[in-house]
């Protein structure tokens, strides 16, 4: 199943009984990938950003099956001044905090290796050398198995990934970026200062680079397709989305699917891996559906054309 599982409430808003039941429910249903971070979810308050791995790794322990599943955390973006709620005090990205990250999330999972490790932000006050080195330290060192780089420009991709090439370390074959069926208004800017969205300048260096693999998070933007409680987010205000919604209605109809369904199957079909978060058996449910949803050439065509 070509689907991430996100882990941002496990351990807090979803508790440890639930969480293990998602996570046994997916595993079963042939899902591998679990995305979580060394700062999941330090924004709510009384929260440290321990707890989402600590909840995977108390479940790893638990079910033995470490090497059955691909575990996905990330460094940089750990507030280093306990309560904060911004980025303002990130660890950032020198050698030092990836280490010291590393070392922690490790522990919190319960394991002697990350399977995808990633650069949360950017860090532009250290050298692309100083952080990629350190990364590599931590592949030649059995603890990390690959890295990703998560909310990073294109350009700046490139520019890593020569740097690695160059010295023969290990290169980012990963990268995270908030990307859904709807396309924003160009220019926008996320009120969510973490995120950085898919442009089709990196879609078309993905294209080139048969050895990148985009993950996609915020997929289904906070349940707007299909929860009447959430409104679709204002980037998103313009023509062109009335649109794509009035084919992404025609074609759920068509298969008998959910619209979040569709917008996780269109995802897949382009060689993306969508990363869900679930709070529910019920919303774990309707991901595992879309895993078995086929969009044809012309389905596929007409969601493309919808503008």
């Amino acid at each position: 199943m070509n689907i991430a599982l996100g882990t941002i409430p496990f351990g807090t808003a979803v508790d440890q009984d639930t969480t293990f039941a998602i996570l046994d429910r997916f595993v079963e249903a042939g899902g591998t990938r679990i995305d979580t971070a060394n700062n999941y979810p330090f924004w709510v308050e009384g929260r440290t950003g321990d707890e989402s791995e600590l909840a995977i790794g108390a479940w790893l322990a638990a079910r033995g099956n470490r090497d059955e599943v691909v575990i996905s955390t990330k460094v940089g973006a750990r507030p280093t001044v306990p309560g904060a709620v911004t980025l303002d005090s990130a660890e950032g990205l020198s050698a030092a905090a990836i280490a010291k990250g590393a070392e922690g999330s490790l522990t919190r999972l319960g394991t002697d290796y990350i399977d995808v490790y990633w650069s949360h932000i950017e860090d532009r006050s250290v050298p692309f050398e100083e952080t990629l080195r350190a990364f590599d330290e931590l592949a030649q060192a059995g603890k990390v198995r690959a890295i990703g780089a998560s909310n990073m420009p294109a350009w700046r991709l490139e520019r890593a990934r020569n740097v690695s090439a160059a010295r023969g370390w290990i290169p980012y074959t990963h990268v995270q970026q908030r990307h859904t069926y709807l396309r924003p208004r160009p220019g926008t800017r996320l009120p969510e200062s973490g995120h950085t969205l898919v442009t089709d300048d990196l879609l078309g260096y993905l294209a080139a680079e048969p050895d990148l693999t985009l993950w996609a998070y915020n997929t289904l933007m906070f349940g707007a397709y299909t929860r009447p409680d959430r409104t679709i987010p204002e980037i998103y205000d313009h023509p062109g989305t009335t649109r794509r919604l009035e084919v992404l209605r025609e074609v759920a109809a068509e298969l008998g699917a959910t619209r979040n369904q569709v917008v996780l199957a269109w995802l897949m079909a382009g060689g993306i891996v969508p990363i869900v978060g679930v709070s529910t058996m019920e919303q774990l449910e309707e991901a595992i559906g879309a895993a078995e949803i086929e969009l044809d050439d012309e389905l596929r065509a007409r969601m493309d054309a919808a503008a």
